[in-house]
């Protein structure tokens, strides 16, 4: 297929285009119509049959036609100056303001885009890369591993016409980052601006220094290539494939290019930061239909919340295995899974329990802190993401479930858990390091870091160790913390006053969740569009009192996560009646604005108090049933590739009985 690695890239920034809104891009309520721009990415315009890339090329008919419709609705297209000067409190916009951009450079924007844009006096931002331009008239040029001519590639006379003209802003698209480098043992080709290049010879990943100025230096040698021929230096960066972290946005402010362009989601407004615009990629055949679809979308702030998830619960110790053969095959034939059964969304584990404690003892990443059972996390999070139709891929990660080697002298600041007769309290079962120890929370924050910047993922799922009981954490740094906020040292004590329980768990609540907050923050540096969700046990959503068992709360949770997975399992919980223990769930859930839209109902495949496989036909009964009362989103843990559980065709049709489409 022509342009395979290009293609491929563009539908996974499609995908981030079109179903993500996260709660923390939003922008304030109360902006006005002329704050709220829309940024549209258009590639190829061409009537020829053999475009670049055809997926995402449109005629010169359907260009104007978009114009036109646009015009009509009473947008107005703007200039980087207007951008800019109205971010300084400069300038207002006009109404309905729209920033057009066009990737690449093709020529066929001199003959087919460019005389529009004079005729309509329309200006608009042509993003060009480096590489494709530095070879002479006759050359090839390497257009993302193919060999093309470099005549179907913008001149400099070209270039320099279109600038001169007042119409066309100049940007960077990279010099040479438009391309895959090797991101994994793997030979995995991933996207250049955004991958740590791994060195087969020496089995060592690039350095954050090394990184940085590969970055910088691409940049910066873009922006001279641009000026050595007449052209200004330019003030816009376009990152390839959407692709773009918060180090190589502050690499681009550094060297005069302030405005950032993206494929993230999310209405733009000229109070958002300008290096993090989102914007519309137009895929070829795009009806004037589907533009004020995406446009509507996006103003609505339409995201994941709104579309059904689908979601497959992946242990990646089913695919791990010590011979690289077997393993691959493992993860062939967790794809094809993935493909047959048409989920959306993929929970992956990034972590290891060799020896089933409940607590991580290794993970699939390279990392600082911890043995790497298999550096396998980056390859499967992209075989899915690049192999299937799945739009999402989560880390599943512990918050703070881990069990540092021995020689770490954090592995000794753990929670403590105060004794208690049996059945007085519930046992979490979980090795865990203690929230209240700043070296502990460094020490997670570190491992996260280590996930976030080595591997291309979508959202975090914080394991349902984000939890403390009504007997923990008793540790002294934990009892430090709630004397500082007011509360007694002797943790009987507050469990004998309600009032001083009730401060208790909510402190507790806040505290996590706040820290939990914090690591998405930190990841969001290295995955700038996370999406957060949270296993929450199902007993807090039935019983509010449990809150002080758990710490944990579902409004808070529904409010400060953008999806809380419930852990609706019967068989771990023991109920009699499975129907009223799934009703009084949802019953609960909808009592909160959004709550449906936020929450997952994450079902259980395998009874774990008898190791029995719950039946296929049962768990598409349920889902089924939670459809029918108005459940979106739906996830099923563990998907078992070794045992065929459950049963592809049987999980495909229920899934189908719910559209993936948008709901307002």
């Amino acid at each position: 297929m022509k342009n395979c690695f290009l293609s491929t890239l563009l539908k996974t920034a499609l995908f981030s285009a079109i179903l993500t809104t996260a709660a923390w891009s939003r922008p304030p309520e109360n902006v006005q119509a002329s704050d709220v721009v829309t940024v549209l990415g258009y590639h190829e315009v061409t009537d020829q049959k053999n475009a670049l890339i055809p997926q995402y090329s449109v005629s010169t008919a359907q260009f104007q036609q978009h114009l036109d419709w646009l015009i009509r609705q009473g947008f107005h297209f703007i200039s980087v100056d207007q951008l800019i000067q109205s971010h300084q409190g400069k300038a207002v916009l006009p109404s309905r303001p729209v920033l057009l951009t066009v990737d690449d450079g093709y020529e066929s924007f001199y003959q087919n885009v460019f005389p529009v844009l004079k005729a309509r006096k329309i200006p608009a931002v042509l993003a060009v890369v480096g590489s494709w331009l530095e070879p002479s008239a006759g050359q090839k040029v390497d257009f993302a591993g193919e060999a093309i001519n470099r005549n179907q590639m913008l001149s400099w006379a070209q270039l320099k016409e279109m600038q001169n003209s007042g119409f066309v802003e100049i940007a960077s698209h990279s010099y040479n980052l438009h391309r895959g480098i090797t991101a994994n043992p793997q030979g995995n080709s991933e996207p250049a601006a955004v991958s740590r290049l791994y060195n087969p010879a020496t089995s060592t990943y690039e350095s954050d220094g090394a990184y940085s100025q590969r970055i910088r230096s691409d940049l910066k040698k873009n922006n001279d290539l641009l000026v050595s021929h007449g052209l200004r230096s330019p003030r816009v960066i376009v990152w390839p494939y959407g692709r773009y972290n918060m180090q190589t946005v502050s690499i681009a402010e550094q060297l005069g290019m302030p405005v950032a362009v993206s494929l993230d989601d999310g209405a733009d407004t000229v109070h958002s930061s300008l290096g993090q615009l989102s914007r519309i990629l137009i895929e070829g055949g795009m009806t004037t239909a589907d533009l004020a679809q995406e446009i509507e979308n996006r103003q609505k702030h339409l995201g994941d919340n709104n579309r059904p998830q689908k979601i497959m619960h992946v242990d990646l110790d089913y695919i791990y295995d010590p011979d690289p053969v077997q393993q691959e095959k493992n993860l062939d034939h967790l794809l094809d899974r993935i493909v047959a059964m048409k989920v959306n969304t993929v929970y992956l584990q990034a972590f290891s329990d060799p020896d089933a404690n409940g607590s991580a003892d290794m993970v699939y990443f390279p990392n600082r802190y911890l043995p790497v059972r298999a550096d396998l996390f980056n390859r499967v999070a992209w075989q899915i993401q690049t192999r299937t139709q799945v739009s999402r891929v989560y880390a599943w990660m512990p918050l703070l479930a881990w069990d540092l080697p021995a020689s770490n002298p954090v592995s000794r600041d753990i929670v403590v858990t105060q004794p208690a007769k049996e059945g007085e309290h519930l046992d979490m079962g979980y090795h865990r390091l203690s929230p209240f120890s700043a070296e502990a929370r460094q020490t997670i924050e570190g491992i996260y870091t280590d996930l976030a910047k080595s591997v291309p993922f979508n959202g975090i799922l914080f394991h349902d160790d984000t939890t403390l009981s009504d007997y923990e954490d008793a540790s002294p740094d934990a009892i430090k913390a709630y004397v500082a906020a007011g509360l007694p040292a002797d943790l009987q004590q507050i469990r004998n006053n309600d009032t001083e329980l009730q401060k208790w768990t909510a402190f507790k609540t806040q505290y996590i969740d706040d820290f939990a907050m914090q690591l998405a923050g930190t990841v969001r540096q290295y995955q700038p569009f996370l999406l957060t969700a949270r296993n929450l046990y199902a007993q807090v959503a039935l019983k509010p009192y449990a809150e002080n068992w758990y710490s944990q709360s579902l409004e808070q949770s529904l409010k400060r996560y953008d999806f809380t997975a419930i852990m609706a399992m019967p068989y771990m919980e023991q109920v009699s009646d499975q129907q009223k223990f799934y009703h009084d769930i949802l019953s609960r859930v909808k009592q909160y604005p959004d709550g449906v839209k936020k929450t997952v109902f994450e079902l259980q495949s395998v009874n774990w108090r008898n190791n029995q496989k719950i039946p296929s036909e049962e768990m598409a009964a349920t889902i089924r049933s939670l459809y029918q009362q108005g459940v979106m989103h739906v996830a099923y843990y563990p998907d078992d590739p070794v045992k065929d559980h459950p049963d592809v065709q049987i999980m495909k049709q229920v899934f189908s009985l719910k559209s993936s489409k948008l709901i307002p």
